[in-house]
């Protein structure tokens, strides 16, 4: 069997073999369910208490897991030394980034740059608590894969804003277009 990819489509051409309606409603599914997933997981962390770390729980406990229980040396150095010391600007840029991960992944905009945003969130979530007792592994394995899933399939532009604004991007010579254009 060949499958026919056009330049532009991740999903191929009509009759290519994967552009079908239960295709694209997969890859919106996958989309808009991590999208939800950060939306979620924004809910946790409390500016109120310092994120966790006037109370030693949250988001601060997960962070000190990364030297408590270390999956990579330097990453754990890197934590202890830097994150820490700077804790409350590193929570904000937390707090910030997996809220941008949710809105952008749910709107389809800008999804493929988001979606590399999510790979190495989730790599960062991954070497602070995969060694923790009670973590179950496979959890940070999936949210990579599925990041790569909507990285590979450019999942904004399958109902999403990548999909309707990309003809102006492509007609466009601006730098944002161009950007916009690589982002989507």
């Amino acid at each position: 069997m060949t499958i026919v990819l056009k330049k532009d489509s991740p999903i191929g051409e009509q009759g290519g073999g994967i552009d079908s309606r239960m295709s694209r409603g997969i890859i919106v599914l996958a989309r808009v369910g991590l999208a939800f997933l950060w939306i979620q997981n924004v809910s946790w962390k409390s500016p109120g208490d310092n994120f966790g770390k006037d109370s030693g729980g949250g988001l601060y406990g997960y962070t000190v897991d990364a030297v408590t229980h270390p999956v990579f040396s330097p990453y754990a150095s890197f934590v202890k030394h830097v994150v820490l010391p700077n804790y409350t600007f590193f929570a904000w840029m937390t707090l910030v980034i997996e809220a941008s991960l949710g809105a952008f992944l749910l709107v389809g905009l800008a999804s493929r740059f988001f979606a590399l945003v999510g790979v190495v969130q989730s790599t960062a979530i991954m070497l602070s608590v995969l060694n923790v007792p009670g973590e179950w592994h496979w959890s940070f394995y999936l949210l990579i894969i599925g990041h790569l899933f909507l990285f590979a399939t450019a999942a904004g532009r399958v109902g999403g804003l990548d999909g309707l604004l990309r003809p102006r991007w492509l007609a466009s010579r601006r730098p944002l277009a161009r950007l916009l254009r690589l982002a989507s």
